[in-house]
């Protein structure tokens, strides 16, 4: 195994299980020399992932990333106990289960103010109050989704909060450029997780990808987090404000 991350320090949110795309960037930085802390929601959450780990593997951390004073008291800890961060890691997303389930058309106010705070602004309010503790030099990534820039039924309101999300990046990156930092977006194909499956219909997706993808297979979450952990390195010190597709080559296609 390489150690390309070897002596850097960072924390990912938004690990909920062992499928999550976050659970395997923690594993894939850790395997390759990173020191890696967990950043979770609440108490509940942090007993449950705890459980997937022994022993002191990984260190966990606290925040409601819609909660500015969780978000500094995080940021805190994590100065306590890492000093500087080299990499900070956004795969956080939410949208009311009636707006990924009515048509598009029919999104309220209340579902579309939820999927933006939660989705995009929570990755700028994480940007902002890490900031002064990231090290020159440091990668910051989020995740996104293709349906920030085509039409995916039933993803809805989603796709707008993507949108902005990946919009986000690129001016994060222009704000956090001056002091080397790069900001840049990982978009996954359709992957078997727990957030994926309240989808309507994602089993079919899934199925077109298999048909349609240059590769003929969905991407694993394996495949997300090796090129995540290249982001975070130094390999790709002159990346910034993209997003880098990791969807077996569906992006590409036309039809």
């Amino acid at each position: 195994m390489s150690t390309v991350l070897q002596g850097k320090k960072g924390v990912v949110f938004g690990v909920a299980n062992n499928r999550s795309i976050a659970w395997a960037v923690c594993e894939a930085a850790k395997q390759h020399g990173a020191e890696v802390c967990i950043g979770v929601q609440n108490e509940r959450m942090a007993e449950s992932v705890s459980k997937l780990f022994e022993g002191d593997a990984f260190d966990i951390v606290i925040a409601d990333l819609n909660v500015d004073s969780q978000i500094e008291a995080a940021a805190d800890k994590l100065s306590s106990r890492f000093g500087k961060l080299d990499f900070a890691v956004h795969s956080v997303a939410y949208a009311l289960r009636e707006d990924l389930a009515n048509p598009f058309l029919q999104t309220s106010r209340e579902g579309f103010h939820t999927a933006l705070e939660t989705s995009a602004y929570s990755f700028i309010a994480m940007a902002a109050k890490l900031e002064p503790i990231l090290a020159d030099d440091a990668s910051i990534i989020t995740m996104t989704y293709l349906g920030s820039q085509r039409v995916l039924p039933n993803y809805n309101v989603m796709g707008v909060a993507k949108a902005a999300l990946e919009a986000a990046a690129r001016y994060l990156a222009y704000d956090l450029g001056t002091r080397g930092i790069r900001v840049n977006a990982v978009s996954p194909g359709p992957i078997n997780t727990v957030a994926a499956r309240g989808i309507k219909g994602f089993s079919s997706i899934l199925d077109t990808i298999a048909e349609r993808a240059p590769l003929k297979r969905p991407a694993e979450q394996k495949e997300v987090a090796a090129a995540s952990v290249w982001l975070l390195s130094d390999m790709s010190r002159g990346v910034t404000g993209q997003t880098i597709y990791v969807d077996s080559g569906y992006s590409i296609m036309g039809l």
